[in-house]
């Protein structure tokens, strides 16, 4: 599905904190787990805050070593809009999507369809 075009099938607004970017070896602090999105932990970095997936921590609580990079960018999208999918995320339930206008960022996948239908 990576490369195929999506289409949004209502809005989704990203948060208003700025995005975080962490990479390996990066030293984060580790917070509370999402209960919406159970893979994700939120993490303080000396650059800013955000959801990571936990996978990518050496520790899922207290100070953890980012062992895998990763960019908390989302993408702001409305109903109808036409997302071609770069990267896939299956087991946080998030994928990393390019808009027409050239814009990326995470997109849940709840909120994709194919253009033939729903994801199966």
């Amino acid at each position: 599905m990576r490369g195929m075009v999506f289409t949004a099938t209502r809005s989704h607004e990203p948060p208003e904190r700025s995005p975080l970017q962490v990479r390996p070896g990066d030293v984060v602090d580790v917070g509370e787990r999402d209960t919406e999105w159970p893979e994700f932990v939120f993490v303080t970095a000396a650059v800013g805050s955000g959801w990571v997936p936990a996978r990518h921590l050496s520790t899922d609580s207290g100070p953890a070593v980012v062992l895998a990079g990763y960019d908390t960018t989302e993408l702001a999208v409305s109903d109808g809009d036409a997302l071609t999918v770069v990267e896939r995320d299956d087991e946080s339930g998030w994928w990393w999507c390019r808009s027409t206008d050239g814009d990326e960022g995470w997109v849940p996948i709840e909120v994709l369809q194919p253009k033939g239908g729903p994801i199966t």
